[in-house]
């Protein structure tokens, strides 16, 4: 009997060897990995994380989190056979690849690592098991790759050229304007590994055409040449672009957002104020050589030229000063110079795409403030930019806000442009006939300005230095405005600058 138990014990102990050697492991390393494979291709983290040895908490997040952020639409993956590498441990190489919405196809290597535990064959999961780069504290992420400054064009399709003296106008731009050329790279990232650039979407170059046109930007950049600390504004009187700027201010002024004193070129304001008051332009008006409001500051015309009586065109012809300070202080109210500068675009918002203004002018305390705001000193400031847009609404007779870029391009950068305004039709007459008057037999006349120009010089006085000299009108199609900082008169400074413009074109 004793016998007999030592046999029938000695069978059972081989059977359970057999079968703990044999069976006793549920399921292969093969079964294992390929539902691993499975589930990972279903993007069934939860079915993977349920086939791995102990995974970490962030198991589920890393999965989905890397999916997300590198924007993974599918993933591919190609096992390899299984390959035993213990009693109770194998791997399966494998390739792959992820299907990236910014990149497109990013092929990968990775090895899938099994042993058993617990009786069951389970993945020995690691974070490269994810992607080899994600080894030691790896990360992959995207980031952005700055393009290149947009470059602006002409209204052609052309280079703009960096001689033109426009550019310190398109380098305040062209910050407004990038945005829609940044490029992309995926970049690997490891303690103590170089920054590893994995794929690439490089950036398209960002191209935006502006309103500026080459052959008017080339003669207006040309008529600057020699001219130091002047600018040059043309503008398309239809539509308001901006078609020509040659900015040489110095001291870091600028022809678009900077104020000066206008002097005579403020009389094309008086004048439509004066108008609007009554006053015609064949009225006859005296033109002294002084004239000064009682107990009041003396006003003199340039020279101390007597004219006697002149038709009030031919007082606006000659820029006499006397003239305009005397109807002024005799026929308007104090506030009404500034409500006529306000219908002529002072105080309005000038977005050009790259910002602007245009003037300012204060209700006169006295009358020799006043007298001084009618011929463009006293409270009187304007910008070369917003001159050129009042010649402009001469010719076309509306006013329009200048602008640089497409009206959508304005209004993405610099908002809303205020809306075209169409002024008195009567009075903007009048002013183109008082403006060829002053080419014709005025101060602009004999100085070699080609046929068909209108226009107004200003010559404006500065405290302790030279004046500054204007020039503003229109050709056709053409509204400029020619400023030159302490250059002396209107007449000797800013008109040779248009002529050599407009023969150059």
């Amino acid at each position: 009997m004793i016998v007999l138990l030592s046999a029938v014990a000695v069978v059972f102990g081989a059977v359970a060897f057999a079968v703990l050697a044999a069976g006793g492991v549920r399921g292969s390393a093969a079964e294992t990995s390929a539902a691993y494979f499975a589930a990972w291709r279903a993007g069934n983290v939860e079915a993977m994380a349920a086939l791995v040895h102990e995974p970490p908490a962030d198991f589920r997040p890393r999965h989905l989190s890397m999916s997300a952020e590198l924007g993974v639409k599918s993933v591919e993956l190609r096992p390899g056979a299984v390959k035993v590498t213990g009693e109770e441990t194998a791997e399966v190489p494998f390739s792959g690849s992820r299907m990236l919405e910014t990149f497109g196809a990013w092929p990968f290597d990775g090895t899938l690592r099994l042993a058993v535990r617990n009786r069951h064959w389970k993945v020995l999961w690691a974070p490269e098991t994810l992607h080899p780069l994600l080894k030691d504290g790896g990360t992959v992420e995207i980031v952005d790759v700055e393009g290149p400054p947009v470059e602006l064009l002409t209204r052609e399709g052309h280079k703009i050229p960096n001689n033109g003296y426009v550019e310190s106008l398109l380098a305040r731009l062209r910050p407004e304007l990038d945005g829609d050329s940044a490029g992309w790279a995926l970049v690997a990232k490891a303690p103590g590994r170089p920054e590893q650039r994995i794929m690439t979407v490089e950036p398209k170059p960002d191209v935006q055409r502006t309103t500026l046109s080459s052959s008017v930007q080339a003669a207006a950049a040309r008529s600057l040449d020699g001219a130091e600390d002047s600018a040059i504004v043309v503008l398309r009187p239809a539509t308001g672009e901006v078609l020509a700027l040659a900015d040489r201010l110095k001291d870091n002024y600028s022809a678009f957002h900077d104020f000066f004193p206008p002097g005579s070129t403020f009389k094309i304001i008086t004048a439509a104020a004066l108008m609007k008051a009554g006053l015609e332009p064949a009225a006859q008006v005296p033109c002294p050589a002084t004239y000064s409001f009682p107990d009041r500051r003396a006003f003199t015309n340039d020279g101390g030229v007597d004219r006697g009586l002149v038709s009030f065109t031919d007082a606006f012809a000659y820029s006499c000063n006397t003239t305009f300070v005397e109807q002024a202080l005799t026929r308007l109210r104090r506030e009404d110079l500034r409500e006529t500068a306000a219908e002529w675009g002072f105080g309005r918002p000038m977005p050009t795409g790259a910002q602007g203004a245009c003037g300012a002018i204060e209700d006169p305390a006295d009358a020799d403030w006043f007298g001084s705001n009618a011929i463009g000193q006293g409270s009187v400031v304007v910008s070369p930019l917003c001159m050129a847009m009042i010649a402009a609404a001469v010719q076309d007779g509306t006013l329009r806000s200048p602008r640089l870029l497409s009206d959508e391009q304005v209004r993405r950068v610099d908002g809303e442009p205020p809306p075209p305004v169409e002024l008195d039709q009567g009075v903007v007459a009048n002013l183109r006939a008082m403006m060829r008057a002053v080419v014709e037999h005025g101060t602009a006349s004999g100085a070699g300005l080609p046929d068909g120009v209108s226009g107004k010089t200003g010559t404006a006085e500065v405290e302790g230095e030279r004046s500054h000299g204007w020039f503003v009108g229109y050709r056709d199609d053409l509204a400029f405005c020619v400023f030159v900082r302490h250059g002396g008169s209107g007449r000797a400074a800013a008109v040779p600058i248009v002529t050599r413009f407009l023969n150059g074109l």
